[in-house]
Protein backbone atom coordinates (compact mmCIF):
# COMPACT_ATOMS: atom_id res chain seq x y z
CA UNK A 1 0.00 0.00 0.00
CA UNK A 2 1.00 3.37 -0.69
CA UNK A 3 0.11 6.27 1.38
CA UNK A 4 0.39 9.83 0.74
CA UNK A 5 0.13 12.99 2.74
CA UNK A 6 -0.35 16.50 1.69
CA UNK A 7 2.23 18.68 3.73
CA UNK A 8 2.30 22.04 3.56
CA UNK A 9 5.88 23.05 4.81
CA UNK A 10 6.77 26.47 6.71
CA UNK A 11 9.53 27.69 8.81
CA UNK A 12 8.80 29.74 12.12
CA UNK A 13 11.93 32.39 12.71
CA UNK A 14 13.83 29.21 10.90
CA UNK A 15 12.71 26.02 12.40
CA UNK A 16 10.96 24.01 10.28
CA UNK A 17 7.40 23.11 10.27
CA UNK A 18 5.34 21.05 8.33
CA UNK A 19 1.95 21.23 8.58
CA UNK A 20 0.33 18.06 7.32
CA UNK A 21 -3.46 19.32 6.17
CA UNK A 22 -4.29 15.71 4.39
CA UNK A 23 -3.43 12.15 5.20
CA UNK A 24 -3.57 11.72 8.94
CA UNK A 25 -4.92 9.16 10.51
CA UNK A 26 -8.30 9.10 11.53
CA UNK A 27 -9.06 8.60 15.40
CA UNK A 28 -12.13 9.25 18.00
CA UNK A 29 -14.24 12.09 18.35
CA UNK A 30 -12.40 12.90 21.49
CA UNK A 31 -9.88 15.58 23.52
CA UNK A 32 -6.39 15.97 21.45
CA UNK A 33 -5.05 14.69 25.23
CA UNK A 34 -6.99 11.21 24.56
CA UNK A 35 -5.48 11.45 20.78
CA UNK A 36 -1.92 12.24 21.39
CA UNK A 37 -1.93 8.77 23.33
CA UNK A 38 -3.84 7.34 20.53
CA UNK A 39 -1.73 8.25 18.35
CA UNK A 40 1.18 7.12 19.77
CA UNK A 41 0.14 3.93 20.69
CA UNK A 42 -1.29 3.36 17.13
CA UNK A 43 0.33 5.29 14.76
CA UNK A 44 3.40 6.74 15.37
CA UNK A 45 4.81 5.65 12.00
CA UNK A 46 3.41 8.43 10.76
CA UNK A 47 5.71 10.37 13.04
CA UNK A 48 8.95 8.57 11.97
CA UNK A 49 7.61 8.53 8.11
CA UNK A 50 6.97 12.43 8.16
CA UNK A 51 9.69 13.44 10.41
CA UNK A 52 12.55 10.94 9.80
CA UNK A 53 14.85 10.32 7.16
CA UNK A 54 14.71 10.42 3.54
CA UNK A 55 11.72 12.52 3.98
CA UNK A 56 12.68 14.71 6.85
CA UNK A 57 15.68 15.52 9.16
CA UNK A 58 16.87 15.55 12.59
CA UNK A 59 15.55 19.02 13.22
CA UNK A 60 12.36 18.41 11.39
CA UNK A 61 8.91 19.35 13.66
CA UNK A 62 5.70 19.42 12.14
CA UNK A 63 1.95 19.27 13.31
CA UNK A 64 -1.50 17.21 11.68
CA UNK A 65 -4.79 19.16 11.85
CA UNK A 66 -7.85 17.58 13.33
CA UNK A 67 -11.30 18.66 14.49
CA UNK A 68 -11.72 19.68 17.67
CA UNK A 69 -14.62 18.60 19.71
CA UNK A 70 -14.17 21.38 22.25
CA UNK A 71 -16.96 24.54 20.86
CA UNK A 72 -14.56 27.21 22.37
CA UNK A 73 -12.06 26.13 19.64
CA UNK A 74 -11.62 26.92 15.87
CA UNK A 75 -9.70 22.85 15.24
CA UNK A 76 -7.31 20.92 17.05
CA UNK A 77 -3.66 20.06 16.76
CA UNK A 78 -1.15 17.41 17.05
CA UNK A 79 2.43 18.42 17.07
CA UNK A 80 4.92 15.36 15.84
CA UNK A 81 8.43 16.23 15.77
CA UNK A 82 11.57 13.80 15.82
CA UNK A 83 11.54 13.81 19.59
CA UNK A 84 8.02 12.22 19.68
CA UNK A 85 4.11 13.40 19.74
CA UNK A 86 4.30 16.50 22.10
CA UNK A 87 1.61 18.47 24.18
CA UNK A 88 2.89 21.89 22.79
CA UNK A 89 4.83 23.03 20.53
CA UNK A 90 5.64 27.34 20.21
CA UNK A 91 7.15 27.19 16.40
CA UNK A 92 5.03 24.56 15.24
CA UNK A 93 1.70 26.85 16.73
CA UNK A 94 3.59 30.14 14.68
CA UNK A 95 4.47 28.54 11.67
CA UNK A 96 0.50 26.53 11.71
CA UNK A 97 -0.83 29.60 12.50
CA UNK A 98 0.29 31.48 9.10
CA UNK A 99 -0.23 28.53 7.35
CA UNK A 100 -4.05 27.94 8.09
CA UNK A 101 -5.01 31.48 7.39
CA UNK A 102 -2.70 32.03 4.35
CA UNK A 103 -3.88 28.96 2.44
CA UNK A 104 -7.15 29.29 3.44
CA UNK A 105 -7.82 26.04 5.56
CA UNK A 106 -9.27 27.61 8.62
CA UNK A 107 -12.33 30.01 8.95
CA UNK A 108 -11.78 31.45 12.32
CA UNK A 109 -14.79 31.99 14.24
CA UNK A 110 -13.49 35.81 15.24
CA UNK A 111 -11.34 37.56 12.35
CA UNK A 112 -7.58 37.90 13.74
CA UNK A 113 -7.55 35.43 16.12
CA UNK A 114 -7.80 31.59 16.58
CA UNK A 115 -8.22 29.04 19.22
CA UNK A 116 -6.61 25.71 18.96
CA UNK A 117 -7.08 22.78 20.70
CA UNK A 118 -3.76 21.38 21.33
CA UNK A 119 -2.75 18.06 23.93
CA UNK A 120 -1.62 20.76 26.75
CA UNK A 121 -4.94 22.72 26.44
CA UNK A 122 -6.28 25.71 24.44
CA UNK A 123 -4.06 28.20 23.15
CA UNK A 124 -4.83 31.42 21.58
CA UNK A 125 -3.28 33.16 18.65
CA UNK A 126 -3.74 36.63 17.90
CA UNK A 127 -2.67 37.07 14.05
CA UNK A 128 -2.00 40.72 11.94
CA UNK A 129 -2.48 40.37 8.29
CA UNK A 130 -1.06 42.59 5.47
CA UNK A 131 -1.96 41.94 1.51
CA UNK A 132 -3.16 38.05 2.26
CA UNK A 133 0.12 37.45 4.08
CA UNK A 134 0.84 37.03 7.84
CA UNK A 135 2.93 39.24 9.21
CA UNK A 136 3.21 38.52 13.10
CA UNK A 137 1.50 35.59 15.20
CA UNK A 138 1.25 35.96 19.07
CA UNK A 139 0.30 32.85 21.05
CA UNK A 140 -1.32 33.14 24.15
CA UNK A 141 0.34 29.99 25.59
CA UNK A 142 -1.03 27.40 28.19
CA UNK A 143 0.10 28.70 31.86
CA UNK A 144 3.35 27.97 32.83
CA UNK A 145 5.55 27.71 35.92
CA UNK A 146 8.36 27.19 37.78
CA UNK A 147 8.50 23.51 38.95
CA UNK A 148 11.81 22.86 40.64
CA UNK A 149 14.79 25.31 41.46
CA UNK A 150 18.14 25.36 41.83
CA UNK A 151 18.27 21.50 41.04
CA UNK A 152 22.36 20.01 41.41
CA UNK A 153 22.72 17.39 39.01
CA UNK A 154 26.06 15.69 38.30
CA UNK A 155 27.54 15.38 34.82
CA UNK A 156 29.57 12.82 33.10
CA UNK A 157 32.90 15.23 32.23
CA UNK A 158 31.27 18.26 33.56
CA UNK A 159 30.93 17.91 36.51
CA UNK A 160 27.85 20.07 38.84
CA UNK A 161 25.22 21.64 37.17
CA UNK A 162 22.84 23.80 39.14
CA UNK A 163 19.51 23.90 36.74
CA UNK A 164 16.07 24.78 37.68
CA UNK A 165 12.91 22.76 35.91
CA UNK A 166 10.05 25.06 34.33
CA UNK A 167 6.92 24.07 32.17
CA UNK A 168 6.20 26.46 29.65
CA UNK A 169 4.58 23.41 27.13
CA UNK A 170 7.28 20.95 27.84
CA UNK A 171 9.29 20.53 30.70
CA UNK A 172 12.53 22.41 30.43
CA UNK A 173 15.76 21.72 32.65
CA UNK A 174 16.72 25.61 32.17
CA UNK A 175 20.81 26.41 32.17
CA UNK A 176 22.28 29.52 33.41
CA UNK A 177 26.12 30.47 33.24
CA UNK A 178 27.92 29.06 36.00
CA UNK A 179 31.11 27.47 37.25
CA UNK A 180 31.45 24.38 34.94
CA UNK A 181 29.53 26.13 31.78
CA UNK A 182 30.73 29.04 30.73
CA UNK A 183 27.84 30.06 28.11
CA UNK A 184 27.07 29.80 24.80
CA UNK A 185 30.09 31.23 23.45
CA UNK A 186 32.74 29.08 21.49
CA UNK A 187 30.19 26.30 21.83
CA UNK A 188 29.47 24.60 18.87
CA UNK A 189 26.03 22.47 17.89
CA UNK A 190 27.81 19.52 18.37
CA UNK A 191 29.14 20.58 22.23
CA UNK A 192 25.63 21.69 22.75
CA UNK A 193 23.66 18.74 21.53
CA UNK A 194 26.33 16.14 23.47
CA UNK A 195 26.28 18.17 26.74
CA UNK A 196 22.32 18.20 26.54
CA UNK A 197 22.17 14.16 25.91
CA UNK A 198 24.08 13.78 29.29
CA UNK A 199 22.45 16.18 31.35
CA UNK A 200 19.54 14.82 30.50
CA UNK A 201 20.23 11.30 31.25
CA UNK A 202 21.63 12.47 34.65
CA UNK A 203 18.69 14.51 35.18
CA UNK A 204 16.01 11.18 34.69
CA UNK A 205 17.80 9.79 38.27
CA UNK A 206 17.59 13.60 39.88
CA UNK A 207 14.09 15.23 39.06
CA UNK A 208 10.60 13.47 36.84
CA UNK A 209 8.19 16.19 37.59
CA UNK A 210 4.59 15.65 36.55
CA UNK A 211 2.38 18.39 35.55
CA UNK A 212 -0.29 18.86 38.53
CA UNK A 213 -3.16 19.33 36.57
CA UNK A 214 -2.19 16.59 33.55
CA UNK A 215 -0.65 13.25 34.40
CA UNK A 216 0.19 13.13 31.13
CA UNK A 217 2.80 15.77 30.76
CA UNK A 218 5.90 14.64 32.90
CA UNK A 219 9.59 14.06 32.52
CA UNK A 220 12.56 16.69 31.64
CA UNK A 221 13.10 16.01 28.01
CA UNK A 222 14.23 19.36 26.77
CA UNK A 223 16.70 21.77 27.68
CA UNK A 224 17.13 25.67 27.16
CA UNK A 225 20.84 27.04 27.34
CA UNK A 226 20.79 30.40 28.38
CA UNK A 227 23.25 33.54 27.81
CA UNK A 228 23.53 37.45 27.11
CA UNK A 229 22.17 38.26 24.00
CA UNK A 230 24.39 39.73 21.30
CA UNK A 231 21.29 41.45 19.53
CA UNK A 232 20.91 45.16 20.77
CA UNK A 233 17.41 45.03 21.59
CA UNK A 234 17.38 41.82 23.16
CA UNK A 235 17.20 40.76 26.79
CA UNK A 236 18.63 37.02 26.40
CA UNK A 237 20.09 34.83 23.81
CA UNK A 238 19.15 30.91 24.11
CA UNK A 239 19.68 27.27 22.47
CA UNK A 240 16.90 24.99 23.18
CA UNK A 241 17.63 21.26 22.59
CA UNK A 242 15.20 18.61 21.91
CA UNK A 243 14.87 15.04 20.63
CA UNK A 244 18.00 13.15 20.50
CA UNK A 245 20.02 15.49 18.36
CA UNK A 246 18.25 18.50 17.51
CA UNK A 247 19.14 22.45 18.20
CA UNK A 248 15.65 24.63 17.65
CA UNK A 249 16.88 27.59 14.78
CA UNK A 250 14.05 29.40 16.94
CA UNK A 251 14.64 30.66 20.43
CA UNK A 252 11.49 28.31 21.03
CA UNK A 253 8.31 29.04 21.89
CA UNK A 254 7.31 26.54 24.62
CA UNK A 255 11.32 27.24 25.84
CA UNK A 256 10.61 30.61 26.03
CA UNK A 257 7.64 30.22 27.73
CA UNK A 258 9.54 28.05 29.71
CA UNK A 259 12.38 30.71 30.18
CA UNK A 260 10.17 33.36 30.97
CA UNK A 261 8.15 31.34 33.74
CA UNK A 262 11.99 30.61 35.81
CA UNK A 263 12.64 34.42 35.90
CA UNK A 264 9.07 34.85 36.89
CA UNK A 265 9.41 32.18 39.59
CA UNK A 266 12.38 33.96 40.60
CA UNK A 267 11.49 37.52 41.16
CA UNK A 268 13.39 38.45 37.91
CA UNK A 269 10.18 39.05 35.31
CA UNK A 270 6.94 40.67 36.91
CA UNK A 271 3.23 40.65 35.12
CA UNK A 272 3.88 43.11 31.92
CA UNK A 273 6.85 42.35 31.42
CA UNK A 274 8.76 41.84 28.09
CA UNK A 275 11.57 39.67 27.34
CA UNK A 276 12.72 39.59 23.76
CA UNK A 277 14.86 36.03 23.18
CA UNK A 278 17.44 35.51 20.56
CA UNK A 279 17.96 32.66 18.72
CA UNK A 280 21.61 30.93 17.92
CA UNK A 281 21.13 32.54 14.22
CA UNK A 282 19.77 35.59 15.65
CA UNK A 283 15.87 35.39 14.97
CA UNK A 284 13.53 36.78 17.84
CA UNK A 285 10.65 35.58 19.44
CA UNK A 286 9.15 38.51 22.00
CA UNK A 287 7.38 37.26 25.20
CA UNK A 288 4.86 38.91 27.64
CA UNK A 289 4.34 38.16 30.62
CA UNK A 290 0.06 38.21 30.45
CA UNK A 291 -0.87 37.80 34.05
CA UNK A 292 -0.15 35.77 36.88
CA UNK A 293 -1.92 32.17 37.38
CA UNK A 294 -2.14 29.29 39.79
CA UNK A 295 -0.76 25.80 38.15
CA UNK A 296 -1.97 23.43 41.24
CA UNK A 297 -0.43 24.37 43.81
CA UNK A 298 2.80 26.62 42.04
CA UNK A 299 2.86 30.13 41.48
CA UNK A 300 2.73 30.57 37.56
CA UNK A 301 2.11 33.06 34.72
CA UNK A 302 0.33 33.31 31.12
CA UNK A 303 2.52 33.89 28.88
CA UNK A 304 2.20 35.29 24.84
CA UNK A 305 4.95 34.65 22.62
CA UNK A 306 5.51 36.63 19.11
CA UNK A 307 7.12 35.85 16.20
CA UNK A 308 6.70 35.18 12.04
CA UNK A 309 6.59 32.29 10.32
CA UNK A 310 7.11 31.86 5.78
CA UNK A 311 5.24 29.46 3.43
CA UNK A 312 8.05 27.66 2.10
CA UNK A 313 5.99 25.10 -0.13
CA UNK A 314 3.64 22.45 -0.46
CA UNK A 315 4.83 18.87 -0.52
CA UNK A 316 2.81 15.19 -1.07
CA UNK A 317 4.90 13.07 0.69
CA UNK A 318 4.09 8.97 -0.20
CA UNK A 319 4.93 6.58 2.21
CA UNK A 320 5.23 2.88 0.40
CA UNK A 321 5.13 0.20 1.89
CA UNK A 322 7.73 -1.76 -0.17
CA UNK A 323 10.04 0.83 0.64
CA UNK A 324 12.29 -0.52 3.39
CA UNK A 325 12.83 2.88 4.80
CA UNK A 326 8.85 3.30 4.45
CA UNK A 327 8.86 4.39 8.71
CA UNK A 328 12.12 6.49 8.43
CA UNK A 329 15.45 6.38 9.78
CA UNK A 330 18.09 8.67 11.99
CA UNK A 331 21.67 8.28 12.33
CA UNK A 332 22.81 6.74 15.66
Amino acid sequence: MRRSFFCIDSHACGNPVRVVAGGGPLLPSVSMAERREIFVRDHDWVRTALMFEPRGHDIMSGVIIYPTVRSDCDFGALFIEVSGCLPMCGAGTIGLSTVVIEEGLIAPKVPGQLAIETPAGRVDVAYEVNNGFVDSVRLHNVASYLHSADVEVEVPGVGTLTVDIAYGGNFYAVVEPQANWRGLEGQTTADIVDLSVKLRAALAHVSQPVHPENERISGVHHVIWCDAPKEPTADGRCAVFYGDKAIDRSPGGTGTSARMAQLFGKGRLNVGDLYRHESLIGTLYEGKVEAAIKVGEFDGMKPSIAGWARVTGHNTIFVDDRDPLAHGFQLA
